[in-house]
């Protein structure tokens, strides 16, 4: 890397987020052509609310939150959908379960008619499971986030998601097209503040901060305290400030525990409640066609990455850099831009980290539609080719069509035929 990212001096972006249009915005209409009702879930102050302003044509929206809504859908949901049979968006919809089974007798009164309601959901690990259960085949689920790097850099329209989800793409096409999104300086920034809008809107790091602290206290007292009202919030705040120095790891839950001073399956239901929640990313070992020893424990990330250094104290990019967390961190904000680019297409895929008992480790695997694809991540510039040893045999065992490294290179470029290098900035 040219210089040292250590005298990176790092300005404000001077842009304007508010009125930006999110990359959701075509999934959730595609899904209204298609679906009687689209779910929109994902954690607190992503920009869900947002969302429901780019709704065609004229929806009443009804927020749960909000004493008055809240009363007069709870007295009678049926006859409240039955007084009001489409364009109803309905906000925070897991405050009340009854819905979803009064939605279910609304949506089959007319079966075919697409595009009726649309629900919104928080920080709730069952609201995604009742809606499995109760509106199958009624509903498609857009699961938001909050910003991506290419949402707030988005004068390039096509992203590395879209040319990754299309089989017909190959190395050398990928590493011959688009360009840079934004500079260096600019994308440091984006990974030390995070997606959340709010932070970005006001811009000030006095404001980012404050704002971190009352999510967390929000996110904490009055989300889960109110999801889970027999949790031991206690142990459970002191398991959320764990998981700034798990982030990255591979989890043994009877650790963890011994750590928390809990027994290791109420360790293993903190993790389900952060994943469900939108807080942790979950990523499961991948097993399939095991040639050699795997290792079976699940990692995680934080999902945003200025959660994840506002939980480790981290005041600025300067004091990122020499942070022990740093290669991490940098990995699960890359994890975290690819899942979210392939989400908001639509994509239907998994993903997996693979290692193995010899300690040869890929960092991200990706399965679906597109094929089997292995991602390696890099803070570096130069990446020495002997540390691909892991990504080319996962590749030669399993037939992938592509390998991909994402590091902070000048350019893109093939490393090999079937291996292509592409700098995050071009994401």
């Amino acid at each position: 890397m040219s210089g040292s990212i250590h005298s990176l001096h790092i300005q404000m972006i001077g842009f304007n987020m508010q009125g930006m249009k999110r990359a959701y915005e075509r999934l959730l209409r595609e899904y209204l052509r298609s679906f009687p009702c689209v779910g929109v879930i994902g954690p607190r102050q992503c920009g869900k609310t947002t969302l429901l302003g780019a709704l065609p044509g004229e929806w009443r929206i009804f927020d749960l939150e909000r004493e008055s809504d809240y009363q007069i859908m709870a007295r009678d949901p049926e006859l409240f959908l039955r007084l009001n049979p489409g364009n109803i968006a309905i906000d925070e919809s897991q405050l009340l379960p009854a819905l979803l089974p009064a939605l279910r007798v609304a949506i089959d009164a007319e079966r075919t008619r697409p595009g009726r309601f649309v629900i919104t959901g928080s920080s709730s690990p069952d609201l995604l499971r009742s809606i499995s259960e109760t509106l199958a085949g009624r509903i498609g689920i857009v699961e938001m986030a909050p910003f991506a790097w290419f949402e707030i850099h988005a004068a390039r329209k096509i992203s590395f998601g879209e040319r990754l989800i299309d089989r017909r793409t190959s190395p050398a096409e990928l590493a011959g097209s688009g360009k840079s999104r934004a500079s260096l300086a600019a994308a440091h920034q984006y990974w030390f503040r995070g997606g959340y809008p709010e932070p970005w809107i006001k811009r000030t790091e006095r404001f980012r901060k404050l704002w971190m602290e009352q999510y967390f206290r929000t996110y904490l007292f009055r989300d889960v305290g109110r999801l889970f009202p027999g949790l031991d919030q206690g142990k459970f705040r002191l398991f959320l400030q764990m998981l700034g120095g798990l982030s990255g790891s591979a989890i043994n839950y009877s650790d963890v525990g011994r750590s928390l001073g809990v027994s290791a399956p109420t360790a293993r239901d903190y993790f389900e409640i952060a994943h469900g929640t939108f807080v942790w990313r979950r990523l499961p070992p991948y097993e399939k066609n095991a040639i050699k020893r795997i290792v079976k424990h699940p990692k995680g990330y934080l999902r945003d990455s200025g959660l994840l250094h506002h939980l480790l104290r981290i005041p600025d990019l300067h004091a990122l850099m020499g942070h022990p967390q740093v290669g991490r961190s940098w990995e699960g904000m890359v994890i975290e831009e690819i899942i979210r680019q392939l989400t908001c297409r639509g994509a239907s895929f998994d993903y997996y980290y693979y290692r193995t008992s010899a300690g040869a480790e890929v960092d991200l695997i990706l399965e679906g539609d597109f094929g089997l694809i292995p991602i390696e991540i890099k803070h570096t510039q130069t990446v020495d080719l002997r540390d691909l040893r892991a990504l080319k045999d996962f590749i030669k065992e399993r037939r992938c069509r592509m390998g991909v490294v994402i590091n902070n290179d000048l350019a893109p470029r093939l490393y090999e035929a079937n291996i292509v290098g592409l700098p995050f900035a071009y994401l």
